[in-house]
């Protein structure tokens, strides 16, 4: 977390949060957008937080963390945003119907459960995934050069 939070990395820190938010506030209705965001994290974020590390194994471990960062940024919004419509579940009279989600289940109060796990815990962890994925396909690309000095050939 010092690492994050220095200078070299705050800008960029700041970015992701700002166009996460925005990949978020656009994907509002379906979350295709920040789960498509982890694509843009996953190969952009490689050489900027491996810069420093030698390790292969070292520099996988950091693009894991990455992705848990941007997934557990992605689940605390969502959290404030949708969390708060989990109130809903324990009033009888709430309109599930009405609410303007998609109805994917036969019962309107099952597709509301349904779509806050979607929205909440679903679509943070497709976002880790993606991240990983595509950070992990950067590095298979083209390593950064400190990295590829120092792996050896498997």
């Amino acid at each position: 977390m010092k690492r994050i939070l220095s200078r070299k990395f705050l800008l960029p820190t700041v970015l992701f949060c700002i166009f996460d938010l925005l990949a978020i506030g656009a994907g509002m209705g379906v979350p295709v957008f920040p789960i498509l965001f982890g694509f843009v994290v996953g190969w952009v974020a490689p050489p900027i937080i491996l810069s420093d590390i030698l390790d292969l194994r070292r520099s996988l471990k950091a693009c894991f963390s990455l992705a848990g960062l941007t997934a557990c940024f992605t689940f605390l919004v969502m959290v404030l945003i949708w969390g708060s419509f989990s109130s809903m579940l324990l009033n009888p009279s709430a309109d599930f119907a009405n609410f303007g989600i998609p109805m994917i289940l036969y019962d309107p109060k099952a597709s509301f459960i349904g779509w806050l796990v979607l929205m909440i815990f679903i679509s943070p962890a497709l976002q880790a995934l993606t991240t990983v994925f595509s950070s992990v396909a950067r590095l298979a690309w083209r390593m950064p050069v400190s990295v590829n000095k120092s792996s050896t050939p498997v």
